[in-house]
């Protein structure tokens, strides 16, 4: 009997629990389901929605390549001649100018080479006026027979060896002095320095290695790739209707001016494209030679369009609507002509002027001629440059 006793306790308290759990359950819903666009009228209450600002942008069409950064002028720095690192003259990572000095390579024994080969011009020198005078007076005595042809013969011999001897001692001088310049070396162009890959006490030689490197980064290029029935867009009279913009890592937007471009002189033939590059000045210096960014191009003549949230739009039988708010909370039903999407949003082709705000969220709460109270949120795209 206990036992039949404890179950019948169990049974109620399983109940009771199951009963309880119910009536909570019930209670959330009732909370959370909110009332009907009717029943609210009767209590008197003002449906809450968010509007937006219809938005009126370019809607040209684009085109998308993916590009590269590429710098104008670039440059490995190696020594032109061997030697110890005798000074590292700029700071890593800087601008350097074009002629600034970089590297000074030992430089006392290039200067003993251009010391030793100016003696030997000298002396070389003074051999030429030796000769030329000797070959001068034997050309006089042989004028008269008083000088046999066999010594006119030697001394011309030893004028002419004497005045090749002056030019290949003028031309060691000029060796050893561009010697002399290379054991400086200096920037060609102005631009951004890198590490210095060689430091002071270091020995070189000749066209062994680098140094340093410089890239220039104003003016830069951007370089791509366009399928061969795109290519006249690239012609004079395509660029001229056509507004360049590029997106950079991060979908940051330069929007610089062309400053020059030009095309490949031919097609690959193996992809069926032409590589087209496009000089920007890049005044800025956002565009890093090295870097993947994305050329949109589109037409210079804007075509303007209304474009609202999709979110915004509904169907019934008789096509879209979407439901606009005045300044006094009216709301009203506007039909409209939907065209394709542009980004994110839905384009309108009639139906709406551009000026409206329009319901986003909540209007399965309203119905034309209702009011409402409406809030404002920020439009997600800026109106077209």
């Amino acid at each position: 009997m206990q036992v039949v006793k404890i179950q019948k306790r169990k049974i109620i308290l399983n109940f009771v629990i199951i009963m309880a759990s119910v009536a909570v359950g019930w209670f959330i819903k009732a909370k959370l389901t909110p009332a009907p666009a009717g029943m609210m009228g009767m209590m008197g209450g003002t449906a809450h929605v968010l509007v937006e600002n219809v938005t009126l942008v370019d809607v040209s069409p684009q085109k998308k390549y993916i590009a590269l950064v590429e710098p104008i002028n670039s440059v490995n720095l190696t020594p032109q001649v061997s030697g110890y690192i005798d000074k590292v003259l700029f700071q890593e990572g800087s601008v350097v100018n074009e002629g600034d000095i970089l590297f000074v390579i030992e430089q006392d024994r290039y200067i003993a080479n251009v010391d030793l080969a100016k003696a030997s011009l000298a002396s070389a020198q003074a051999n030429f006026v030796r000769a030329e005078r000797d070959y001068n007076r034997q050309k006089a005595l042989s004028t008269h027979n008083y000088a046999s042809k066999s010594t006119l013969d030697q001394s011309e011999s030893t004028y002419l060896q004497a005045k090749a001897a002056v030019a290949q001692a003028k031309a060691n001088l000029e060796l050893a002095q561009i010697d002399m310049e290379h054991t400086e070396i200096k920037a060609p162009f102005t631009g951004t320095i890198g590490k210095a890959l060689v430091t002071e006490g270091n020995y070189v030689s000749s066209n062994s290695q680098t140094l340093a490197r410089i890239v220039q980064k104003s003016p830069v290029r951007v370089a791509f790739s366009v399928p061969d029935k795109d290519h006249n867009l690239f012609n004079d009279k395509g660029m001229k209707n056509l507004r360049t913009k590029i997106i950079m890592p991060g979908n940051n937007v330069f929007d610089e001016k062309v400053n020059s471009y030009f095309t490949n002189n031919e097609i690959n033939t193996n992809t069926a494209t032409m590589s087209v590059y496009l000089e920007y000045l890049n005044h800025s210096k956002e565009l890093i030679p090295g870097n993947y960014v994305d050329v949109v191009l589109s037409s210079s003549k804007a075509t303007p369009a209304v474009v609202i949230n999709p979110a915004a739009v509904m169907q019934d039988a008789n096509g879209a609507y979407v439901f606009a708010v005045d300044n006094e909370g009216k709301v009203k039903e506007m039909r409209v002509q939907l065209d394709g999407m542009f980004e994110n949003k839905q384009i309108v082709l009639s139906g709406l002027e551009g000026n409206e705000k329009i319901i986003v969220s909540g209007m399965q709460k309203v119905k034309d001629g209702a009011t409402v109270r409406a809030s404002l949120v920020a439009n997600d795209i800026e109106e077209a440059k």
